[in-house]
């Protein structure tokens, strides 16, 4: 690699790029930790891109109709800090390039989506950036049908690595995008073949080139340090009509000793090898210093969207009130004033039938009456659609001939659909949800648990929620699910009883503005327990008193989903010997345990013993046995402590002692001191 010829050849560019190569290696140097190679290696197409192409103004990062730059290689996250810094965002100042992974700082050792405006998506987690992406070219394309494209109409651009490339999700997204033709969508791959254990032939031999052409992209392959090479391919990528691919050939830790070796992946902090790369640029101010000059060009490339964007705003200002409050309602995750009635009439319609359905079933009854009235809702299912009821009549599929269609087949990609929808919700102006079995959250858990952390309101439909679901197995018969997904932070766990607690359990997950929900559904039909109507929404308080003990209140029965109606059938037994009995429905532990304390005692006071029901491991139940403060209540468990077996539903749960007469009696066990 000549560097003296790529600096000849054009030095304007040269400098600018090489005040990300510095500031990078500076920022690590003050942390001594951090990957310097990447931001070195792709600082080139960084600046090609943000100069010449991408359409983003400084000074209004969220501006809706902005092209979307996705670091997927979050590891790499100084290149973004650069950028932002460099054309004089306000959040990333220099105070924080400076404190570099540091606590409190916004500069986090990965991308952080809540940490600063201008960051699209957390990455870190190798492969999620590039799945995201995907769900933000199909929100592009959804949103582009519905508003037109004078509103609608940017680009998704990601910087992937090798590792995002040999991750499992990335195989799911490109094929997804290539299927779907997904043209606003485009990806360069830093192929600097060094991985952090040594030559990426060290344990792959892939042909990526063939690899996305084989799923539909258009490819091109260029030197990653030559700008007129990377300007050219950019622009011919955006006149493709498939998905787009730039092969871009770099050298990690560009100009470093640690150059093409292992080694330049990660912390470069020698102060001598330091002084060598930097003088190698023509680098030659101190530490953490810029020239004027190369700052004053990179703000002005922080301001040349602001064109675009004033422009943009005119013709959206020319729309008519009604389509700009609509876009804007949609924009902001707020839901339709018709939700709330919408969901009160199902509820008094179904509490006054009372069917016996299956919580998928309710789901799918819940979501015929509300896609209509948020047309912002984007379905879809993991090869499942049949079984996890996630299709309404009105929706339309997704394709190339209808990018107005509201469901997405998203085929056998369980990891790659989370992802994606992920990508739908960060993007804005759609509201997606999905669907699997709940034992197949193990395969879109990494996503699951980024929606936490990104604080978007992606809803994971997670139907055959038990050994309920029967014959398929233990293979397929969740029983640990349950306990995982309530120990990620911020999220919303569901397990509703019935259709009323179904159509509450939705109401919330379609107004939540920053909490993913996971909804737990039942393939075997339930009772309707809620017979009674009430307007207020009950889940919303996570646990409430179904039904209260006739006399002296000796026992309590707590329970979720499908086990509800079991603790009720437990509830006439012990009352009929005398035993006052309140029952407990907890559709959301979450929502409970952000109750205050009172409410929370007043559901479940101290005193009367305390047996839980749920076709799941006890493992989180201590919470609300013990009871409030710690204190002990009598107390027992009813459910799994192993895996399931292959039968009908119903000899499964006698099979386990998940009935009636068994938490019955676990209750006289209890009262008796057994």
């Amino acid at each position: 690699m000549d560097i003296d010829a790529l600096k000849a050849k054009n030095p304007d560019h040269w400098m600018k790029a090489a005040a990300i190569r510095a500031l990078t290696l500076d920022a690590v140097a003050a942390a001594k930790s951090g990957h310097s190679g990447m931001p070195m290696g792709m600082a080139d197409v960084a600046t090609v891109l943000f100069e010449k192409h991408l359409k983003f103004d400084v000074a209004n990062p969220t501006w809706p109709d902005r092209d979307r730059f996705i670091l997927s290689a979050g590891h790499g996250s100084m290149l973004v800090y650069s950028l932002l810094y460099l054309m004089g965002d306000a959040e990333i100042t220099l105070e924080e390039i400076k404190n570099f992974r540091q606590l409190g700082a916004r500069t986090a050792g990965h991308p952080e989506n809540t940490h600063a405006t201008a960051i699209e998506t957390t990455t870190g987690p190798l492969g999620q950036g590039i799945s995201n992406s995907v769900g933000f070219a199909m929100a592009e394309e959804i949103q582009r049908a519905r508003f037109g494209a004078k509103i609608v109409d940017h680009y998704t651009y990601v910087m992937a690595g090798d590792g995002c490339l040999m991750e499992g999700v990335s195989h799911e997204a490109i094929g997804l995008a290539g299927r779907q033709k997904l043209s606003r969508l485009i990806v360069f791959w830093d192929n600097n073949d060094i991985t952090i254990d040594g030559k990426v032939s060290l344990s792959d031999r892939t042909d990526q080139v063939g690899r996305f052409t084989a799923a539909g992209w258009d490819v091109q392959e260029i030197d990653g340090h030559d700008p007129e090479a990377i300007d050219a391919a950019i622009a011919a990528a955006k006149k493709t009509d498939t998905p787009s691919m730039i092969a871009c050939k770099t050298h990690i830790a560009l100009g470093h000793a640690a150059q093409d070796t292992s080694k330049g992946h990660g912390a470069l902090t020698d102060a001598t090898q330091m002084a060598a790369a930097k003088a190698v640029y023509g680098w030659t101010t101190g530490p953490f210093e810029v020239p004027d000059a190369v700052k004053s060009q990179w703000e002005a490339i922080g301001t040349r969207g602001a064109e675009a964007r004033e422009a943009w705003e005119e013709r959206f200002d020319a729309q008519s009130q009604n389509k700009r409050a609509e876009f804007n309602r949609q924009l902001a995750g707020e839901a339709p004033k018709k939700l709330s009635a919408t969901i009160k009439a199902l509820k008094k319609q179904i509490s006054e039938s009372a069917p016996s359905v299956a919580t998928r079933k309710s789901s799918e009854m819940v979501l015929e009456v509300v896609n209509p009235i948020l047309p912002e809702t984007v379905g879809g299912s993991a090869d499942l659609t049949g079984s996890n009821n996630t299709l309404t009549a009105d929706l339309g599929v997704f394709d190339t001939d209808n990018r107005g269609g509201r469901y997405v087949y998203y085929g056998i990609r369980e990891h790659g659909m989370a992802a994606a929808m992920n990508g739908m919700a960060l993007h804005g102006g759609v509201r997606p949800y999905g669907g699997t079995f709940m034992c197949f959250t193990d395969y879109a858990r990494p996503a699951m648990r980024l929606a936490a952390l990104m604080q978007v309101p992606t809803v994971f439909v997670m139907t055959h929620d038990s050994i309920g679901l029967g014959e398929d197995g233990p293979t397929h018969q969740p029983v640990e699910h349950l306990a995982i997904s309530r120990a990620t932070p911020n999220t919303y766990v569901f397990r509703p009883a019935d259709t009323v607690e179904t159509a509450e359990a939705w109401e919330i997950a379609l107004t939540s503005t920053s909490t993913p929900s996971v909804l737990a559904l039942s393939r075997q039909n339930l009772p309707t327990v809620r017979t009674e109507h009430k307007n207020k929404n009950m889940v919303e308080q996570g646990a409430y008193v179904l039904a209260d003990a006739d006399g002296k209140r000796q026992a309590i029965l707590m329970a979720t989903g499908s086990e509800v109606s079991i603790a009720m059938a437990a509830r006439d037994i012990l009352q009929a010997e005398g035993i006052g009995t309140r029952v407990v429905s907890m559709p959301c532990w979450e929502l409970f345990e952000a109750q205050d304390e009172a409410v929370r005692k007043r559901v479940l006071p101290g005193g009367p013993v305390r047996v839980a029901i749920e076709a799941g491991v006890s493992f989180g139940w201590d919470r609300w046995l013990l009871g409030e403060r710690g204190k002990r209540e009598k107390s027992g468990f009813i459910g799994m402590d192993g895996f399931g077996a292959s039968a009908p539903a119903e000899e499964l749960y006698k099979h386990f002692g998940i009935t009636a007469e068994a938490a019955a009696q676990k209750v006289r066990d209890l009262l008796s001191g057994k």
